[in-house]
């Protein structure tokens, strides 16, 4: 028979995860009748609440599920990059434990693939999110279609599906990768599922704008040049425009008509041009940083129990 590997990172869940074995239960019934085995791999990414007991207790009476315990919060993705590594199906996804991403669609994915079809995202419609989320959520998606993917969805995915075969390339993937922007950068093309994202019914988002902020960093920073491109840019005409400055103050003086330069001029061109050079050190050392951060070896998680 095919199998299927889940993993979903699991963070402050409590609530919604007796909801969600349900809803995966249902899933694993519909799979059975297609002749698919499910596996489902649980990341608890260092929760302090009663999430992992939940997770043990549901695990004492099922089959195919795996589950790794990591010694503190290392962030979603490097929970997703641990799961990853435990995954045997023919095909696998990832499903965030909050429900606002339907695990009914993962039915229809699955049909998709025995089909033939060998990457399939959810792309949504619509989103019940508030409004500060939605609208950086917007933000964030123009910019990766700008300066990352052009083809990307204008209002983004989390779920998809994709076959096993391309799990090599993820592998070996950096700690700074984004899912699900890397599987859809491979280049595969894929075909899409449209539905509603809906409201988050458990809990509070432990997503905060600052762990936002960062991921639209590293979106930018591990898969663009253009950042480098653009201070060069700006580099460049800034120099331009200083050599025309130059040229117009030594015809001034040939000619006799320069004048005592005034301290305000000096002193915005000066703070100016030395703002521009430290934003573009910034940039620089960005990139710098991700380098060495990937040098250095320092693993993406520390995982503490694994019950496999």
């Amino acid at each position: 028979m095919k199998k299927l590997s889940i993993v979903v990172p699991v963070y402050f869940n409590e609530g919604s995860l007796e909801d969600l074995f349900l809803k995966l239960d249902a899933v694993r019934n519909e799979l059975e009748l297609l002749s698919v085995l499910m596996e489902v791999i649980f990341v608890d990414d260092g929760s302090k609440d009663n999430s992992l007991v939940i997770l043990k207790k549901y695990k004492e009476n099922k089959k195919n599920i795996k589950l790794i315990k990591l010694t503190r919060n290392f962030g979603a993705i490097s929970a997703v990059k641990t799961g990853i590594e435990y995954i045997t199906g023919d095909c696998f996804t990832f499903l965030a434990a909050d429900l606002q991403d339907p695990p009914e669609l993962i039915v229809e994915m699955v049909k998709r693939w025995l089909s033939g079809v060998e990457y399939t995202i959810c792309e949504r419609v619509q989103r019940k999110d508030p409004m500060t989320s939605r609208v950086f959520s917007k933000f964030y998606y123009i910019l990766l279609r700008k300066f990352v993917v052009p083809s990307y969805p204008k209002k983004g995915f989390d779920l998809a599906l994709m076959d096993s075969k391309y799990l090599k390339y993820i592998k070996k993937s950096g700690k700074h990768v984004n899912f699900p922007l890397y599987p859809f950068w491979l280049g595969v093309e894929p075909e899409k599922i449209y539905y509603n994202r809906e409201e988050r019914k458990h809990g509070k988002s432990k997503w905060t704008f600052s762990k936002k902020f960062k991921l639209l960093i590293d979106s930018i920073f591990s898969f663009s040049f253009a950042p480098v491109r653009l201070i060069s840019g700006v580099g460049l005409i800034v120099s331009l425009l200083s050599f025309i400055y130059g040229l117009i103050v030594v015809f001034s003086a040939l000619i006799g008509q320069v004048e005592v330069p005034g301290f305000a001029t000096l002193a915005s061109l000066i703070s100016f041009l030395l703002g521009l050079i430290i934003v573009m050190l910034g940039v620089i050392s960005e990139y710098v940083w991700r380098i060495f951060d990937e040098v250095n070896k320092h693993p993406y998680a520390v995982i503490e129990e694994e019950d496999i």
